[in-house]
């Protein structure tokens, strides 16, 4: 029984060993976890305070030099631009108000001087625009001495069987074909021919006095009728669009052999002509018209063709062809739009009017 007894208390102390190894461990355990919470915490509460003081960095702006004002190359005196800033002129630093442990190193940079080429081109391919509301680019010509700039102009010239006396025809020709050989490349033109008819340069045209048949691109016909008089020519029927050509070399050398090879037709009538090039799409900005031919109805045309022209903001130089009876009106219609006004004398002489 005395032994018994003496198991059962020797278990049981056993058990309390056991117990507190257990307790001992769990209680450390719980301790250290406690410090790593409350170092934690005190981290989060102290670390504010204790971090690094750096020095700042101390941010400069180099000095700005004096902008020089640079006059550009005058094309025109109607514009006078300001120059751009040059690129010197930009800040050379990087700035900050935020502390920080790193340095940005500021690099020395050369800056080459501004470019004082402000375009170069031939003609009036480049460079700055005329202010005349054609912008910057224009393309231009010239004929008879007048000299336009323009990106779209159209020719209106007469083809009438009356150009054949007193060297007329051949003055036309030649004053014609060189006016469109100096076309810059970026203007586009249009040649509309007339007599009694009228028709686009390369159309055939088979004609007598009482009418005549135009045959256009793509073999298109086109009818005039005549009542036998020389100004008296309407259309019948559908009237012929013209269409813009562009001044490549091979277009205007097509052009120049279309100038030389037209043949002279019967009859004088130029405001049906006028008309197809003010109704083109875009109209031109610059109509060029000559004439050798004082027709009747004239001063009734000036003002018709004239006030549509104005309205449409297009200027119409006239060139009148050793003709004293076309003056009155011609000078009327260029006056009225604000083109030009040329009189060429026997012999070839021109005299400016406006």
């Amino acid at each position: 029984m005395s032994i018994v007894s003496s198991n059962t208390t020797l278990d049981v102390e056993l058990a309390l060993k056991r117990q507190r190894r257990v307790a001992t461990a769990t209680s450390l355990i719980i301790s250290i976890l406690m410090v790593i919470l409350v170092g934690v915490l005190l981290a989060l509460v102290l670390l504010p305070v204790l971090r690094l003081n750096s020095d700042p960095i101390v941010a400069y702006s180099a000095e700005r030099p004096d902008e020089e004002v640079v006059d550009r190359p005058e094309i025109t005196p109607q514009v006078q631009r300001k120059p751009s800033a040059p690129s010197s002129s930009m800040a050379k630093v990087i700035a900050t108000m935020i502390p920080s442990p790193i340095a940005v190193p500021v690099p020395e940079v050369d800056v080459p001087d501004p470019s004082l080429n402000f375009g170069d081109g031939d003609d009036f391919g480049e460079g700055w625009g005329s202010g005349n509301g054609f912008g910057s680019g224009n393309g231009g010509t010239t004929f008879f001495g007048q000299s336009v700039k323009a990106e779209r102009i159209a020719y209106v010239i007469d083809y009438s069987a009356s150009m054949r006396g007193q060297g007329r025809e051949e003055l036309m020709r030649k004053e014609l074909t060189e006016s469109v050989m100096q076309i810059a490349m970026k203007t586009n033109y249009a040649l509309i021919f007339f007599a009694g008819p009228a028709w686009v340069a390369g159309d055939d045209v088979d004609w007598n006095k009482q009418g005549a048949i135009v045959s256009g691109k793509g073999g298109k016909k086109f009818n005039w009728k005549s009542k036998g008089k020389a100004n008296d020519w309407e259309h019948s029927g559908k009237k012929e669009p013209v269409d813009w050509l562009g001044a490549t070399k091979g277009q205007v050398s097509k052009s120049r052999k279309i100038i030389q090879s037209t043949r002279l037709v019967w009859g004088t009538r130029w405001d049906n002509p006028l008309e197809m090039a003010l109704n083109m799409d875009p109209p031109p900005q610059v109509i060029y018209f000559m004439t050798d031919g004082a027709a009747s109805g004239s001063d009734k045309w000036a003002r018709s063709v004239g006030a549509k022209a104005k309205s449409r903001g297009i200027k119409i130089n006239c060139i009148a062809m050793m003709e004293p009876k076309a003056h009155k009106d011609m000078d009327d219609l260029a006056k009225r739009t604000g083109g030009q006004f040329t009189i060429v004398l026997k012999g070839g002489k021109r005299k400016k009017v406006r």
